[in-house]
């Protein structure tokens, strides 16, 4: 009896453990892993049907550089059910040329463990880079020594850094995307020694200010502060990104950016350094952004001016044969692909028409934030049937129209597939087969003879004379009173 008790639950354990990985679908994949020194490598964490809450840190490669971290989603909604993916891709940039291993590595995604088996990365002839400081090193023998320092002098340096926050537009349209970038921006020639200070809880408040109200934001969700170099008027810095977004504006509203703050530790260096004393004292500085407004134009004149979607498209589309059969039924895909609000798109407008039966379409999302852009696509995959003979223009039934920002001008997206229908007309398949109401089914079981309506004449002379005595008394009461 034991025994068949114990076998029932391994057998158990193991069913629930099949539903379980099952139910899991986390991937970790590696980008090309034949590399130039000018060039990328990748690993890209993806997340299917739930939300990625959180995530490990991704690993380290000799010889590699971490140069922050993109995210992208995709959605699809088919036959009323909706799936989604997530993903977070961590980019990595080579610091010289060679052959370099990535050991196998896991990852603790949403509290489940994901394994990869690493790669060999060959990073081709260098084509320029350089070396830079780090000038938030933290020295491990700081705190190897510990003298008192009130003893010591300490002098402050002035720190050759700001904090910036910029856009890539001055002036946008309604319902065009201005992307906004708040960075900390340190000079090659700095020699403050600086620290970011309690960032998490610093941003928390920073995300409350900047962003607007009157907008749709799509957040490109860095989760690691890693630093680049740019170069601002002919002098290098490091540049860190601390938060990028891409707003869109609901209306004329100006999109208003208010100046923005961030507590920097800042070390004050000791006068008189030694090997076994306390050389640097920690200190706060405040670094601020100023202001900044996005002038908000309104859209021209047109009649779906307040309907459009706002971005740079073009149509890409599938059908299942150009060549159809009346009650054959064949599926259409319209899919707009571009830069702009891609959750703000909506279906393309239909024609009525008899010649097909078009169903509600099924969905696909895919929304991609990278390199300060988002792009992506937006797939309607149609049913249909046709139901009469003849060539027919997929242009006529099937058009989508949007605001070109670029061009200052509408355009319109239009099919550019041509059909070929052959075989008889459903016409009265369909008339035949629709339900025209209970009235027209009593037809063929109701009498067709006719029916004498003035029959009943005597009852209304009945009916008027009593009315005219009624009235005659009421009159008659009226003079005795």
């Amino acid at each position: 009896m034991l025994r068949n008790i114990c076998l029932h639950i391994i057998y158990i354990s193991q069913i629930l453990f099949c539903i379980n990985a099952y139910s899991q679908d986390v991937s970790i994949e590696l980008g090309n892993t034949d590399i130039g020194i000018n060039q990328e490598f990748t690993i890209t964490l993806s997340v299917s049907n739930e939300r990625l809450r959180k995530y490990g840190e991704f690993p380290e490669i000799a010889s590699f550089q971490k140069a922050g971290t993109s995210s992208s989603s995709s959605t699809s909604i088919v036959n009323g059910q909706i799936s989604s993916t997530q993903s977070v891709t961590q980019t990595y940039l080579p610091t010289r040329e060679g052959t370099f291993n990535l050991p196998a590595f896991s990852m603790n995604v949403n509290d489940t463990e994901v394994n990869s088996a690493g790669a060999t990365i060959k990073v081709g002839p260098a084509r320029g880079g350089s070396a830079r400081n780090d000038p938030f090193f933290d020295d491990p023998l700081d705190q190897f020594f510990n003298r008192d320092s009130r003893s010591e002098e300490y002098i402050d340096i002035e720190a050759d850094a700001f904090l910036a926050l910029t856009t890539d537009k001055d002036e946008v349209y309604v319902g065009e995307g201005v992307t906004a970038t708040l960075a900390f921006y340190v000079s090659e020639q700095n020699r403050a020694q600086l620290q970011f200070y309690d960032l998490g809880k610093q941003l928390t408040g920073i995300l409350k200010e900047i962003r607007p109200s009157n907008c749709w934001e799509e957040n490109f969700n860095i989760e690691n502060i890693n630093g680049r170099q740019v170069r601002i008027k002919q002098k290098n810095y490091t540049q860190y990104k601390i938060y990028q977004a891409t707003f869109y504006p609901f209306n004329q509203n100006n999109i208003n950016f208010p100046q923005i703050g961030l507590d920097m530790i800042k070390y004050k260096v000791a006068k008189s350094p030694s090997f076994f004393g306390r050389n640097r004292k920690e200190d706060f500085k405040k670094f601020y952004a100023q202001s900044k407004t996005i002038k908000v134009k309104e859209l021209p004149p047109h009649p779906l001016k307040e309907a459009v979607a706002v971005g740079n498209y073009r149509l890409e589309e599938e059908v299942g044969s150009t060549s159809l059969k009346t009650g054959e039924s064949f599926d259409y895909t319209f899919k707009i692909v571009g830069e702009g609000n891609i959750s703000a798109i909506e279906k393309p407008a239909i024609k009525e028409m008899e010649d097909f039966d078009i169903y509600a379409p099924s969905i696909q999302q895919d929304i991609d934030r990278r390199n300060n852009r988002v792009t992506g696509s937006k797939a309607f995959a149609y049913y249909a049937v046709p139901n009469e003979p003849g060539t027919y223009q997929l242009s006529d039934y099937f058009q989508w129209i949007y605001f070109n920002p670029g061009r200052a001008m509408y355009d319109t997206l239009v099919s550019d597939i041509t059909v070929e229908v052959r075989g008889k007309s459903r016409k009265n398949a369909t008339i035949q087969a629709s339900d025209v109401g209970p009235f027209y089914d009593r037809i063929e079981f109701t009498d067709n003879n006719l029916v004498q309506l003035n029959r009943d004449k005597w009852l209304q002379l009945m009916a008027n004379i009593l009315i005219l005595s009624v009235l005659v008394l009421s009159v008659v009461i009226v003079f005795k009173k």
